[in-house]
């Protein structure tokens, strides 16, 4: 082979190199180098902390080279945080208004699962209440989540369906602060998620609400359009619609979206 014919094999290979590298940057994910981890950063409603434990121990099963990040917070908080900037991929707001209020901020919001409410009382339920119209006894200390809190938002109309007024004794900022107070015996009840319950184990109780005074809390979750990692942001979120997130979710006491 010829000096001149050596050049022109050395420069194509040069420019077939020069097309392939910008390949290989190119993609949905920007937040990781080659062979590194993927951390996907979701922000999740203080009663999705248990369920979403189990999750992340699943998922490192499906997805080993992604790591997930949680950040739980009262919906409020965490839609204020996105609307602020704060990095993240994924969101799962307790309630729907929440999740409609960041229209432009999120992409394709789902719902995923289903909740209902109950009152919760202190281990062996000391001042017998038996229904939210207890809750209106004036010597009763009871605690509730703000009304901007989905939790809050939804006791109230709960309530107010059930012609009861309550003057709380404090509003929380997330529901898993209205359950401290009454399983260290600083009040007497609130109203939480019935999932709060369960995952506060043999320290307090539920007394349940009848299904006519219910209501069903539906949690959608959505991938954040800023996200630097929108394929596995993506990926993730439509494994939470699958078989093996239900199984996870029925676990934790949830229900599933199709049956509400």
């Amino acid at each position: 082979m010829t000096r001149s014919s050596l050049a022109r094999t050395f420069g194509a290979v040069l420019a077939l190199l020069a097309l392939l590298v910008p390949v290989a940057g190119c993609g949905g994910d920007e937040g990781s180098p080659a062979g590194e981890k993927t951390t996907v950063t979701v922000l999740a409603a203080a009663s999705l902390t248990d369920a979403f434990g189990d999750v992340r121990t699943a998922y490192a099963a499906e997805a080993p080279d992604v790591t997930l990040r949680f950040s739980f917070a009262g919906s409020q908080e965490l839609a204020a945080q996105v609307r602020a900037g704060s990095p993240a991929d994924v969101i799962a707001t307790a309630d729907e208004k929440t999740m409609n209020g960041l229209t432009d901020h999120v992409s394709d919001p789902r719902p995923f699962v289903t909740n209902r409410l109950a009152i919760v009382v202190g281990k062996g339920n000391p001042e017998k209440i038996a229904t939210l119209a207890d809750l209106a006894k004036p010597e009763l200390k009871v605690v509730l989540a703000g009304p901007t809190v989905p939790a809050g938002r939804y006791a109230r109309q709960i309530l107010k369906k059930a012609d009861v007024t309550v003057k709380p004794k404090s509003e929380a900022t997330d529901v898993r602060q209205v359950i401290t107070p009454v399983r260290l015996g600083e009040a007497d009840a609130g109203i939480v998620y019935v999932t709060d319950i369960t995952a506060a184990g043999a320290e307090v109780e539920a007394v349940a609400i009848p299904t006519e005074q219910n209501l069903v809390a539906t949690y959608p979750v959505a991938t954040v359009k800023d996200s630097k990692n929108a394929d596995a942001a993506k990926a993730f979120t439509t494994w939470l619609h699958g078989a093996d997130a239900k199984t996870i979710f029925d676990k934790n006491g949830f229900g599933d979206p199709t049956e509400s």
